[in-house]
């Protein structure tokens, strides 16, 4: 179990590495997994929990305990029963004999338990990894926006250099070059603002292993490059074998194990004792024995199995909705992740490159004069434009892949791999 549960978040294998002592200068995803992994308290509690667990497995293979007695009979009366000149002494030795099994019922409950406990943590290991993986885009995102913002300054640099020019020799008014300003001071602000993302979402992902004040930086990737995943059919069978579902397999025995508990207490206990009775007349020693049984066990018993009954019927109902639910979410993960792949691809190959070499012919027009500043900025603005739509649609497409890797609870790209630190 233990060894197929690892297997699940095999993309996210470097969490096992340690925690270096010392934070580098740049943080890969795999670095960021490995210190959530290694520190966070939601984790670390599941050790705890196995802790007490443990402890009720051992308690629940106890057997009833023995009880020593003794009685004193006939002791501190009047007459020939004055103080212990009468007195007769038994001493016991007593138990409960369980019938029904209700020993192997009370293992196989608190192992049950146990193993649902690993599928629980892998669950919400997962889902805190998946955590760390969108903070740690939502910082390359930061970055990628302040790297287009530069690009748009160089431009706009251009443009308002050009512009002076122009009215330096009377082919302008200074309106253009006003203009030309203030669209460079935009390019700036948005730049400002990338930055003060950058420096959030740096606070928001060390803020995931207690780090308060952190100056690493992220791995340069580029979050366009997409990976090919497998297609839906295949996905939809990885799908049957995520912690999510596993977890319910977990649940079931526990209920199933229940069950066999309330079962047993229709069959009632023999409660037993043995003792020695020291007869003060004749100084003589006899054994003295009793046995009770409950009445009445299987009526008592019944409304706790109709109840344990009716969660494990309840229980495969559950599990058919949250499949429902996953599936759909697989679904509209599958097909958002395919559309904003192809929009990337599209913007990558076709739209910005033809933006580019227009964007060029126009500054050689503008500085011949055969255009007005408005045509050559417009361009600009459009090739700047289609940078942040294929960005945002990058992504999305990555905060989808986070998502499905998150409900298939493994790895599945198919085809070409990517850099470390390039895929969350």
């Amino acid at each position: 179990m233990r060894s197929r549960l690892a297997a699940l978040a095999a993309w996210v294998a470097a969490s096992v590495v340690a925690w270096p002592a010392l934070a580098a200068d740049r943080l890969s995803l795999d670095d960021a997994f490995a210190r959530v992994a290694a520190t966070h308290p939601e984790l670390r509690l599941f050790d705890s929990r196995g802790a007490v667990l443990a402890a009720e497995r051992e308690r629940a293979a106890l057997r009833p305990a023995l009880v020593a007695g003794a009685t004193l009979e006939n002791a501190f009366g009047t007459d020939e029963a004055r103080g212990l000149q009468g007195a007769e002494l038994t001493l016991t030795l007593a138990s409960v004999l369980e019938r029904g099994g209700k020993l192997d019922a009370r293992r196989t409950l608190a192992r049950s338990q146990i193993d649902a406990l690993a599928v629980e943590r892998e669950a919400r290991r997962l889902d805190l990894l998946a955590e760390v993986a969108r903070r740690y885009l939502a910082m390359v995102a930061a970055r990628r926006q302040g790297e287009i913002a530069a690009q748009d300054i160089a431009q706009r640099r251009r443009t308002l250099a050009g512009a002076r020019q122009r009215l330096q020799a009377g082919a302008s008014p200074e309106s253009v070059v006003l203009t030309a300003e203030a669209a460079l001071a935009r390019a700036e602000l948005e730049r400002a603002r990338a930055q003060q993302r950058l420096d959030s979402a740096r606070q928001y992902l060390a803020a995931l292993w207690g780090e308060r004040d952190p100056r690493f930086e992220v791995v340069a990737a580029d979050p366009a490059r997409l990976p090919e995943i497998a297609d839906f059919a295949a996905l939809t069978a990885l799908l049957e074998r995520t912690p999510e579902l596993e977890q319910f397999v977990g649940e079931r025995r526990i209920r199933e194990a229940r069950l066999q508990l309330a079962r047993s207490q229709a069959t009632a206990d023999l409660d037993w004792q043995l003792g020695v009775r020291r007869l003060e007349a004749s100084d003589d020693f006899g054994m003295v024995g009793s046995l009770s049984l409950p009445l009445g066990a299987e009526r008592r018993a019944a409304p706790g199995i109709r109840a344990a009954e009716a969660e494990l019927g309840a229980l495969e109902i559950e599990r058919e909705a949250r499949g429902l639910a996953l599936h759909s979410t697989l679904v509209e993960a599958h097909g958002r992740y395919r559309t904003a792949q192809l929009e990337v691809r599209r913007l990558q190959d076709e739209v910005i490159p033809l933006l580019s070499r227009a964007e060029g012919a126009a500054e050689r027009a503008y500085r011949a004069g055969a255009i007005s500043y408005l045509e050559w900025a417009q361009l600009q603005s459009e090739r700047t434009a289609a940078r942040r739509q294929q960005l945002d649609a990058a992504l999305d497409a990555q905060r989808t892949l986070i998502e499905i890797q998150r409900l298939t609870g493994q790895a599945f790209i198919a085809g070409q791999s990517t850099d470390k630190g390039n895929a969350p």
